[in-house]
C-alpha cells in the first residue's frame, strides 16, 4: 500500500517546475529509490514466510506498474526520455499483468530471476535519468535504459511462454480435456 502511496507524491515531485527543480528530481529519486526498495522488502518477507495472499498478488503489481509508469511517463513529458522506449517498456508491462491475471486460476506465475533483474535494470536506469547527473556522465543514461528495454522485451517473451507452458500443464486444463474427451 505504502507504494501505491508514494505514485503521486513521487509523480508531482518529478513533474515540479517542469523538473527543473534540483531538490525536487532529488526528492523524486529518493521517493521512487523507497518505493522500489519497499517493493524488495516485501517480496522477501513474503518469500520468507511463505506468505501469498490474493491482495498481494494483485496490488503488488498494480503498485509496481503504476510507479514504473508514472516514471517512464513522466520522463517522456519533460523530453528526457524517448516515448518509443516508454510506449514499449509500458505495453510490455501492461501486458504481461494482464496475462498473469489470465492465468491466475490455472497457477501463479512468479518472477523468475529475468524478471527480477528487468526489474532491476528499469529501477537502475530510472534513477539514473532520475538524478541530476552533470553533462559529462549523461552518455550513460540512454545505454542503461536501452539495456533495461532489451532485458523487458526478452523476458516479455519469456513469460508468455512460461503462461503457456503454465495453460497446458494445469489440472483445470486437465479436468476440461478428460471432460471434452468424454
Amino acid at each position: 500500500m505504502l507504494r501505491l502511496v508514494l505514485v503521486p507524491v513521487f509523480g508531482w515531485l518529478l513533474l515540479r517546475e517542469n523538473g527543473t527543480d534540483e531538490a525536487s528530481r532529488i526528492a523524486a529519486f529518493v521517493v521512487f529509490l523507497v518505493a522500489s526498495i519497499t517493493d524488495f522488502l516485501d517480496g522477501k518477507i513474503a518469500r520468507d514466510r511463505g506468505i501469498v495472499t490474493n491482495f498481494g498478488k494483485i496490488a503488488d503489481p498494480i503498485a509496481d506498474k503504476a510507479l514504473t509508469g508514472v516514471a517512464l511517463i513522466g520522463l517522456s513529458m519533460l523530453g528526457e526520455l524517448q516515448w518509443w522506449i516508454t510506449i514499449a517498456i509500458l505495453i510490455r508491462e501492461i501486458g504481461i499483468t494482464v496475462l498473469r491475471f489470465s492465468v491466475i486460476r490455472h497457477g501463479v506465475m512468479p518472477a523468475g530471476r529475468g524478471g527480477k533483474t528487468k526489474t532491476a535494470l528499469q529501477i537502475v536506469a530510472i534513477c539514473a535519468y532520475l538524478l541530476p547527473l552533470p553533462d559529462p556522465l549523461q552518455w550513460v543514461l540512454l545505454p542503461l535504459m536501452l539495456a533495461a528495454l532489451v532485458v523487458t522485451v526478452v523476458t516479455g517473451i519469456d513469460y508468455v511462454m512460461d503462461a503457456r507452458r503454465l495453460r497446458a500443464g494445469s489440472e483445470r486444463t486437465k479436468r476440461k480435456r478428460a471432460r471434452a474427451d468424454g
